[in-house]
């Protein structure tokens, strides 16, 4: 049976009334970023794109004040630099001068990729995307804003998860890292292990279907050898290229204390993928890992 996530985030921006400051073609009217399609492709005709022009805007009216938790913004597959430096603001009005109302600011989003923005919470019915600057062109595939249900927290799909690892140590597979405890014991039989001194030994989770993921859970080794995990990266994408280790980079552990847990967050928000990988760069390396939870939800959440 398939595990209905829909009370957890709703998209609340969907088919809402959408303006922007002005439009450079039909292809790129304010509504296409509240039509439901990331499509990237702007000839595809659902991204939305002003003229060139000082401070363009975007702005979607979500017909009543909500608690809004978080956005996602899709950027389009072609230049994808335009929305650097864009401004994501949420208020009972239109105005964007008082900086409480800001909930981020996007540094970049590679092309054609969808980035998650915590907005811990903000009351609103305005959500706005304003790019300060003169010559300058605001084009957005996709705005979604989502209110989460507090009394349902997002699950753990690392559980219903199947996982793999570039070698195997005695009886340490890969999927003893996401059977739901954080024992880190290595002898107690609840730790993934690569085989000793591997170049890029890597381990790899298959969430069976694509999710935009919200927050990643690491857990060490509590007996011996932490620092062996000092400087993996967490790797999130659609790719299995290279055993899914060219996917985008989500975060760098730099240390993770015997027996702990760190919870990390993808580097400008959140990222989307079905592939979570733990890859250690360089030679003569051990790839250990005691508990792998992935939270998320869904990237087709308002399509079930």
């Amino acid at each position: 049976m398939d595990t209905c996530y829909c009370n957890l985030l709703h998209n609340v921006a969907l088919h809402r009334t959408a303006v922007q400051s002005s439009e450079s073609s039909d292809l790129g009217a304010a509504a296409n970023a509240v039509d439901g399609n990331r499509n990237a492709r702007f000839q595809s005709g659902s991204c939305t794109q002003t003229e060139e022009e000082s401070d363009p805007w975007w702005r979607v009216d979500l017909g009543s004040v909500n608690s809004i938790t978080a956005v996602i913004i899709t950027n389009r597959n072609e230049q994808e630099n335009l929305l650097n430096g864009a401004e994501i603001w949420i208020g009972k009005s239109v105005e964007t001068n008082d900086i409480k109302n800001r909930c981020a600011v996007i540094s970049h989003i590679p092309k054609g990729r969808a980035f998650y923005f915590s907005c811990s919470p903000a009351e609103g019915r305005y959500v706005t995307v304003l790019l300060r600057g003169s010559k300058k062109v605001l084009t957005l595939c996709e705005v979604e804003v989502f209110v989460a249900n507090y009394a349902r927290p997002l699950p753990n799909v690392a559980l219903q998860g199947e996982a793999a690892q570039s070698s195997t140590l005695s009886f340490a597979a890969a999927s003893k890292a996401i059977d739901g405890r954080r024992n880190s014991f290595y002898s107690h039989g609840s730790c993934s292990h690569t085989a000793v001194g591997e170049t890029n030994p890597w381990w790899r989770l298959d969430l069976r279907q694509t999710f935009v993921i919200i927050s990643i859970k690491v857990t060490n080794r509590g007996d011996c050898c932490a620092e062996r995990l000092d400087g993996a990266e967490i790797l999130v994408g659609d790719s299995l290229q290279n055993n899914g280790n060219d996917n985008p980079r989500c975060a760098t552990i730099s240390h993770i204390a015997a027996g702990k847990t760190s919870t990390y967050q993808c580097d400008g928000g959140s990222m989307v993928g079905r592939f979570v990988n733990v890859m250690i760069p360089g030679k003569s390396k051990t790839l250990t890992l005691c508990e792998v939870e992935v939270y998320a939800v869904p990237a087709d959440l308002d399509k079930r």
